[in-house]
């Protein structure tokens, strides 16, 4: 039986802070900042390039702050096994203080490259001119990626003597369930092409209810039938309740059992020519201005609005990881681990909840929970949602 050469991982997060992708300009019309939608089915998203761009650098923060003070000295590397590509000189180099030897520090940390990691790792290549094993011969803040640790090999690089693709492939994060404030409390809409899309739609799918006398199905059995209305923000509309076709069993929050079992009892199915407009209807709009530095107050005629995907949205996306170990080229150094690499994304998710993703995350915008568990061992040691592995 041949050796399968991916790996799949859905992944879904919830939005703690409104979230603001912005298109990088100004428009005429409801808001002067808007944010990125799908070209096709108008409905807001967060860019895989910015999921891929923000989890390189949290990544590399994880590592750089945990192995810094264990790796060997530049010039140790240099002359050790004088003759030898750099590859070579790692791993005849020791990591410092039994490092290697501790147990309570993950594999993924004592990948051989990471001795020469730096905080450069992510963002912009500074140093894309220099050959791959030119990079000890430069200070860490002008050398850029390494090529060499986990981070670059994972994410991708490219030297002037070497390029490499890279082992992660990162899609977007699209709406799943987006919250409306309704009469009836907040409910959580979704349409049929959203959750056949992210396959959670299970067999006994729901009929279309477009073109029929109700528009939307709800799922829940608080509402009284005698109500006939619900309203989706400024929209009101006819419903009926009935059982949605959703195979929970399959979305992955780790440990949030709770907030599955809030979006399962409040759940509204929208028709899918409708969706986009509740949910472009629906989302923050937040009103600033600027500050005059001199006088302290408002700046006149410096008025400006922004819109952002609203707190506790659901958003699902996957991230694909290509084992490229079994067709390595010769002048390829070690490759991590596709385990290894999971553990890396899953330590580092936490600072999606401190830092963010996307602008203005310092006033108030952009951090998200990634809910769910992707290392490997997590998945074996919980009782919770489902693995969902290529």
């Amino acid at each position: 039986m041949s050796k399968e050469i991916y790996k799949k991982k859905s992944i879904y997060a919830i939005a703690v802070d409104p979230v603001y992708v912005g298109t990088g300009g100004y428009t005429i019309g409801r808001v002067d900042n808007t944010i990125v939608r799908d070209p096709i089915t108008r409905m807001p998203k967060i860019p895989g390039s910015s999921v891929a761009g923000t989890w390189r650098y949290y990544t590399t923060l994880k590592l750089v702050s945990t192995v810094k003070e264990y790796q060997p000295d530049l010039n140790v590397i240099k002359g050790n096994s004088i003759g030898k590509s750099l590859s070579d000189k790692l791993k005849d180099t020791k990591w410092g203080d039994d490092f290697e030897n501790n147990k309570d520090v993950k594999g993924w940390y004592k990948f051989d490259g990471n001795k020469i990691a730096s905080i450069n790792c992510a963002g912009q290549d500074v140093g894309s001119n220099l050959k791959s094993d030119e990079v000890v011969e430069r200070e860490s803040n002008k050398r850029g990626h390494c090529g060499h640790c986990i981070v670059c090999k994972s994410f991708g690089y490219s030297k002037a003597d070497h390029s490499w693709q890279g082992m992660l492939f990162f899609s977007d994060w699209n709406i799943l369930f987006f919250p409306v404030f309704t009469r009836f409390g907040t409910k959580w809409i979704t349409s049929e092409r959203i959750l056949r899309e992210a396959g959670l739609l299970s067999e006994e799918k729901n009929k279309s209810s477009e073109g029929g006398k109700y528009e939307v199905i709800i799922s829940s059995d608080k509402i009284e039938q005698s109500e006939e209305y619900i309203n989706l923000g400024w929209l009101n509309l006819p419903y009926k309740k009935e059982h949605i076709g959703v195979d929970f069993d399959k979305l992955d929050f780790g440990g949030e059992k709770g907030a599955k079992e809030d979006i399962k009892n409040n759940l509204v199915l929208v028709p899918d020519n409708l969706i986009s407009q509740v949910v472009n209807s629906n989302l923050e709009v937040r009103t600033s201005v600027s500050i005059d530095p001199i006088t302290g107050a408002a700046r006149e005629k410096a008025l400006f609005t922004s819109e952002a995907i609203p707190r506790g949205t659901i958003f699902y996306g996957t991230v694909r990881i290509l084992d490229k170990e079994q067709f390595k080229p010769d002048n390829e150094s070690d490759l991590p681990k596709v385990n290894d690499i999971l553990d890396a994304l899953d330590d580092s998710k936490v600072y999606y909840e401190l830092f963010g993703i996307g602008g203005m995350v310092t006033r108030g915008f952009g951090r998200v929970k990634v809910l769910t568990n992707l290392s490997e061992q997590k998945d074996k040691n919980s009782n919770g949602g489902a693995s969902n592995g290529g």
